[in-house]
Formats: structure tokens, C-alpha cells, sequence
């Protein structure tokens, strides 16, 4: 097999025309950034978890490019095209991969408060009337859509028109895009909710294949992708974070985030990322396998 990329977490090798092969390692990123630290089992706890939730989705009726598991961390899937000029894509390409991920919200954290803080967002733009004093962890009224870059050095944000000019799809497979995502959503809440847990939010990737049908592509549902809260701490008014979200906390904590952005923002070299903590290692570790079972 040849390797073809190496992402922040997975390595992908080309087994043929028609088929990829995703190796999970036991790295972790954050904030564009892979961490000096390698995290016990979590290759095989991420591998393992995605393939349960695309049998899941195949059960369901929902295509997907999920093809194979090969114990403890390898997966097969179908391969798409990646076509990064976007002006190559149009309504007529068939068998590639949609360079937009598809962000769904279902309640206040990470990033979505950071923008409210802001002033980027306001409650309005939420569903909220404008007075509305929104707290962390609130549930939103709606499920709040927003749609990225896939392609790029750094994810960004981008409108309607941009992401129909740079993905090649209409309004109407645009918008059947965002269905499928929901219509899985709701499939992983009611999973989880069996299981005493919340999920808060999360990505989807999609591809078109031969026929311009939408096929869910990379990963997702995940500890890296989604964002988990104990139900039970919730309900005491403190969301527990059970995704690598305590990760992200911690950089913040020490400073690095600030100086991180103000690099981005200035143009300045960037800061090497620090390694994690040995006992946070091993915390993240232990709820990487504890999620997973």
C-alpha cells in the first residue's frame, strides 16, 4: 500500500483505485495542532467507536464509505476524489469528496460561546430574543448549522453562496446535506441518551458518489469530532466534559490558546504546542476507552 496523507490523528494509505485504508494513530490535536503526546489505545478506541456508529448508520439505511475493520486500528473505506481547485467542481462531477464540514450545535459550548462573547453572534442569531442573557451549556432552541472548510490550512466559516460555489452542489443538495446530518444527529442522541449521556455537538463530512448520491465520509461521533456530557452533572448544573474538550481547556488554562491566536492574527511564527501532563495523558487515556465502551 502506498501512503498517500497523514492527517493529525489518522495516516491514509491507497490499497486501490477504488479503496483507501485509514490507520488511526494515538495522536491528538488541537486547535490545528498535533500535540507532542501520544494517548494510550486511542487509535483503536477512535477506529472502533467509528465503526460502530457506521454500522449503525448502514442498518439505518444511510450510505456510507465504510467498507471493512481490520483489528485494532485499521479500517477500509471507499475512496473519493479530492479535488482542492475548487472552480474544477461543478453540478455534473460525480465521486468526490465535499470539501465543507457540516458543524451542528445543539447547545452553548466551546467555540459557539467564544463567538457570542465576541459579539461575532448574538442571541438573536440563535433563536433568542435580543435581551437573553445566554449561559454556557444552555440548550439551544434549534439546532444551529454552520458549515466550514475542509481543504484548507485552517477551517474557516463560510456562507451560503460560497459553500454552494465551492462544493458544486445546488440549494437543494445543499440543503438535503443538512438533512442527512440531522437525520444523524438524532440517531447518535437517542443512542446516547440510553446511555445516560448528552450529545452537544459535532461534525459530518459527505461525499457524492457516481450517482450524486451522498455518502458519509472520514469519521464522526467520536471523542476527537463531537463534543459528550454526563447527563447526571448536567442536570446538577455542571456539564461534565467527556471529549477532548478538557484538552482544549487546559492550553487555554496556561496560556497557549491566547498566544496561539495572536500569532495567527499577527502573522508571527506560531508557538510550539507543549506536551500534555503524564497524569493528564493518562486521564484522557482512561476516558478515550471508557467512552468508547
Amino acid at each position: 500500500m502506498n501512503l498517500i496523507r497523514v492527517g493529525k490523528v489518522k495516516e491514509v494509505y491507497e490499497v486501490d483505485n477504488q479503496t483507501l485504508e485509514f490507520v488511526f494513530t494515538d495522536n491528538i490535536s488541537v486547535f490545528d495542532k498535533i500535540i507532542p503526546s501520544h494517548i494510550p489505545f486511542k487509535g483503536e478506541t477512535l477506529c472502533r467507536t467509528a465503526v460502530f456508529w457506521f454500522q449503525l448508520l448502514k442498518s439505518k439505511g444511510v450510505r456510507t464509505h465504510f467498507k471493512e475493520y481490520i483489528p485494532p486500528n485499521r479500517m477500509r473505506v471507499k475512496r473519493f476524489e479530492v479535488i482542492k481547485d475548487y472552480d474544477a467542481i461543478g453540478q455534473d462531477t460525480r465521486g468526490y469528496l465535499i470539501p465543507l464540514e457540516i458543524i451542528t450545535r445543539h447547545y452553548v459550548a466551546g467555540s459557539l460561546m467564544d463567538r457570542l462573547k465576541s459579539g461575532d453572534l448574538s442571541p438573536e442569531n440563535l433563536g433568542f430574543p435580543a435581551e437573553h442573557e445566554i449561559k454556557y451549556g444552555e440548550k439551544l432552541l434549534k439546532t444551529f448549522v454552520k458549515v466550514t472548510t475542509k481543504l484548507e490550512q485552517y477551517d474557516r466559516h463560510v456562507d451560503l453562496d460560497e459553500a454552494l460555489k465551492m462544493s458544486g452542489l445546488s440549494e437543494a443538495e445543499y440543503e438535503e446535506m443538512i438533512k442527512i446530518a440531522l437525520y444523524i444527529d438524532s440517531i447518535i442522541d437517542e443512542e446516547a441518551a440510553e446511555r445516560l449521556l448528552i450529545h452537544v455537538d459535532g461534525k459530518k463530512e459527505f461525499g457524492l458518489n457516481e450517482n450524486r448520491e451522498f455518502v458519509v465520509i472520514d469519521t464522526f461521533g467520536t471523542m476527537d469530532e463531537d463534543r459528550w456530557w454526563d447527563i447526571d452533572s448536567y442536570s446538577a448544573g455542571k456539564p461534565e466534559e467527556l471529549s477532548k474538550e478538557f484538552v482544549r481547556r487546559y492550553y487555554r488554562d496556561i496560556g497557549y490558546f491566547d498566544e496561539l491566536m495572536k500569532a495567527r492574527q499577527t502573522g508571527e511564527p506560531e508557538p510550539d504546542i507543549p506536551p500534555l501532563p503524564e497524569d493528564l495523558v493518562m486521564r484522557v487515556s482512561n476516558l478515550y476507552v471508557d467512552m468508547f465502551e
